[in-house]
C-alpha cells in the first residue's frame, strides 16, 4: 500500500458479517433477541487504530483530515516496532473508507499531516469519487436531502477544480444515472451564475459609478459587487 488514498479513490464496501455458525440446512438462523432484523453487529475498533489515536489524536481522533500521500511509508518508519505492516495497511484502509474520512474528503479539505498541518490539496479525482461514495451511503437515509447535498458539493468541487465542463466529465466519470442528472444541475446552477456575474460587470462598466455608488444605487453588497467586478 503506497497511500491511503487509494482506499478513497475506489471505496469498497465493508465486508459482510460472517454467518452465524450451526445453521442447519433448511432452517433459518434465529435472530438475536433485542435487535432489528437485518442489523450488524458493531465492529469493534481496530486495536492499531486505537493505537494511531493514542499517537496522532489530531488525525486519527474526533476529528477526521484527509491523509498526506506516502503517510503508510512514513508511519511505518517513524514506528518500525510497533506496528506489523500488512495490520497497519488494513487498518489505515478501513479509516480510509469510513464515512466520517470520504466526508472530509468530500468537502474539500486539503491533505494534512501526522501533525494535523495541511500539506497540498487532493487531486480532484479523489474528491469526485469520495463525493459519490458519500451520497451513495446517505441516499439510504434519505434521497432528497442526499441530493440535496450532492448538488452542493458538486458546485465546489468543480469550483475548486478549474476545470472546464468537458475536462471534468472527461476525468470525473459518474456512472450512477441519478448522480449524473444532479451534476448536469451542477453545471446549470454555475452557468447562470456566470451569466449574472458577467452582466454585473457589463452594467459596473457601463455606469460609471464607482463600486459603491454602484452598490448604493441597486441595493446591493458592496462586497460582492467589487468581488464580481474585480473577479
Amino acid at each position: 500500500m503506497t497511500d491511503t488514498e487509494a482506499s478513497t479513490s475506489a471505496p469498497q464496501p465493508q465486508a459482510e458479517a460472517s454467518k452465524p455458525q450451526g445453521l442447519r440446512a433448511g432452517k433459518p438462523a434465529r435472530k438475536p433477541e433485542g435487535k432489528p432484523a437485518g442489523a450488524r453487529p458493531q465492529r469493534k475498533p481496530s486495536p492499531v487504530l486505537e493505537q494511531l489515536f493514542a499517537l496522532y489524536p489530531k488525525m486519527f481522533g474526533a476529528r477526521f483530515l484527509p491523509l498526506k500521500l506516502g503517510v503508510y511509508q512514513e508511519l511505518l518508519a517513524l514506528h518500525p516496532d510497533e506496528f506489523k505492516k500488512e495490520d497497519l495497511k488494513i487498518a489505515l484502509g478501513q479509516h480510509a473508507r469510513s464515512t466520517r474520512y470520504l466526508e472530509a474528503v468530500a468537502m474539500g479539505e486539503q491533505r494534512h499531516d501526522l501533525n494535523a498541518q495541511p500539506v497540498e490539496p487532493v487531486a480532484p479525482e479523489h474528491v469526485h469519487h469520495a463525493i459519490l461514495e458519500v451520497f451513495r451511503r446517505r441516499q439510504a437515509r434519505g434521497p432528497q436531502a442526499a441530493a440535496i447535498w450532492l448538488r452542493a458539493r458538486f458546485v465546489a468541487a468543480i469550483e475548486s477544480s478549474g476545470l472546464a465542463r468537458d475536462a471534468y466529465m472527461e476525468r470525473m466519470p459518474t456512472p450512477d444515472p441519478v448522480a449524473a442528472a444532479v451534476l448536469d444541475e451542477a453545471f446549470a446552477q454555475l452557468g447562470e451564475r456566470a451569466a449574472k456575474t458577467e452582466a454585473l460587470r457589463r452594467a459596473y462598466a457601463a455606469s460609471g459609478k464607482t463600486v459603491e455608488e454602484f452598490a448604493e444605487m441597486y441595493g446591493m453588497d458592496e462586497a460582492a459587487v467589487k468581488a464580481a467586478v474585480e473577479g
